[in-house]
């Protein structure tokens, strides 16, 4: 059996070239931790320029293993802290300086030399642009205008999105496979809005408290009442519709 010489620069680019994944080959390895990433997930995080594969004369993605582990990075900012890219990239970047970076959960801020301010990046920490959102929900730009039309999603300041709007978008075509329309839908999304009133009763004191720990707890009591909304109603669905096919 044949073997390269360990040394020389000609060895260098082989092993370089034998490293280089194709988009597919970096897909499989990313889905363990993240199931629901696409080709047209990593090829849109390419044109904001989070990553920057190399590429053939034929013009086809060579990535590297560090390409794939700047991949991680940026989808496990996502969906762990919500981040928007434009902060994701600031990150790294501070990161790749050698500044000292630190995260912290989505809406309490972040200490990274200056890379986030609470401040001045707080209040759009969580949301989306429109290209960001119709890509990382895989859905298309009919589909979104129509959604907004009936109010199943919405644009904030500037045309950006709460990062929950993808699952919303996710859900809502999920739900169009089955034949149900988004005017059949109004009636959820003012269901919705009701108990979110309700939630938004229960902590409107504690946010208007002086004590930065009081109002903390207020997010911690909103997340905690929303998530039990949300087991009620879903268990109230299932009685009901127990009730009708029995």
């Amino acid at each position: 059996m044949l073997r390269t010489p360990t040394g020389g620069a000609g060895h260098g680019t082989a092993a370089a070239d034998e490293r280089a994944m194709s988009i597919g080959t970096v897909l499989l390895r990313l889905r363990d931790e993240f199931p629901e990433v696409t080709i047209s997930k990593i090829r849109f995080l390419e044109a904001e320029g989070l990553v920057e594969p190399q590429r053939t004369p034929a013009g086809y993605r060579k990535f590297s293993p560090a390409d794939v582990d700047r991949l991680a990075q940026v989808l496990r900012m996502q969906r762990d802290h919500y981040l928007p890219l434009k902060v994701i990239r600031e990150h790294l970047d501070a990161l790749a300086r050698g500044e000292r970076v630190s995260l912290t959960p989505a809406g309490q801020g972040e200490i990274a030399d200056g890379v986030w301010d609470q401040d001045r990046e707080q209040a759009t920490a969580a949301r989306i642009g429109r290209s960001e959102l119709l890509a990382t929900a895989e859905v298309t730009e009919d589909q979104l205008t129509e959604w907004e039309s009936y109010g199943l999603i919405s644009a904030g300041p500037g045309g950006s999105y709460e990062a929950e709007a993808v699952t919303v978008a996710r859900l809502v075509a999920d739900l169009g496979r089955f034949g149900l329309e988004p005017r059949h839908l109004r009636a959820v999304r003012a269901a919705a809005e009701r108990e979110a009133g309700l939630v938004e009763q229960v902590v409107a004191p504690l946010r208007r408290h002086r004590n930065p720990q009081t109002r903390a707890h207020a997010e911690a009591t909103a997340k905690e009442l929303a998530e039990l909304s949300v087991r009620l109603h879903a268990a109230l669905v299932q009685t009901a519709l127990k009730v009708r096919f029995h």
